[in-house]
């Protein structure tokens, strides 16, 4: 009999990842604000991390939270247009750097297809959202770097007493 580690599959390693939500928007002063207060009013779900990307009649903003599930039904219930795709989170512990992740990931011959910064940390190091061309492998890899892999679990809850 043979024991299987949580981060593996009898199929092989699948690293810890996030669900990222892509929330189109018209591009209108406001339309931020808007979304980020109906997260603000749950209870439960946290932004934490956030990127904009801005076009002349429309706004991609990519977004992580600590609860995936009440997310995809805040943006159902407020009817907004949105795509979803796992990201990896990247922890820089140990004297670990963006350049040297960016190194071991180019002799993978991977593509980093976007990256931004995680705004709440559960151990308050530097960390980093990422997408890249193929998640498994680079889970791979930067784990045998020693590198910190966080998954939805690992991201900051909100104080119960603040709630």
């Amino acid at each position: 009999m043979s024991s299987v580690s949580p981060l593996e599959t009898s199929q092989g390693y699948a690293p810890p990842s996030v669900t990222q939500f892509s929330v189109f928007l018209d591009n209108r002063v406001g339309k931020l604000y808007e979304v980020l207060q109906t997260f603000d009013r749950h209870p439960v779900c946290q932004v934490c991390a956030l990127s904009v990307h801005e076009a002349s009649d429309h706004a991609v903003v990519r977004i992580i939270t600590n609860h995936c599930k009440s997310a995809k039904q805040i943006l159902q219930e407020h009817r907004l247009a949105f795509s979803e795709m796992d990201v990896l989170v990247v922890e820089l512990t140990g004297g670990q750097s963006l350049s040297r992740m960016c190194l071991y990931l180019l002799g993978a011959e991977l593509n980093i297809r976007f990256s931004y910064p995680v705004m709440l940390r559960p151990n308050g190091m530097p960390t980093i959202a990422l997408a890249v061309d193929d998640p498994t492998l680079a889970g791979q890899i930067l784990r045998r770097k020693s590198f910190t892999l966080l998954g939805e679990e690992d991201l900051p809850k909100p104080d119960p007493d603040s709630c």
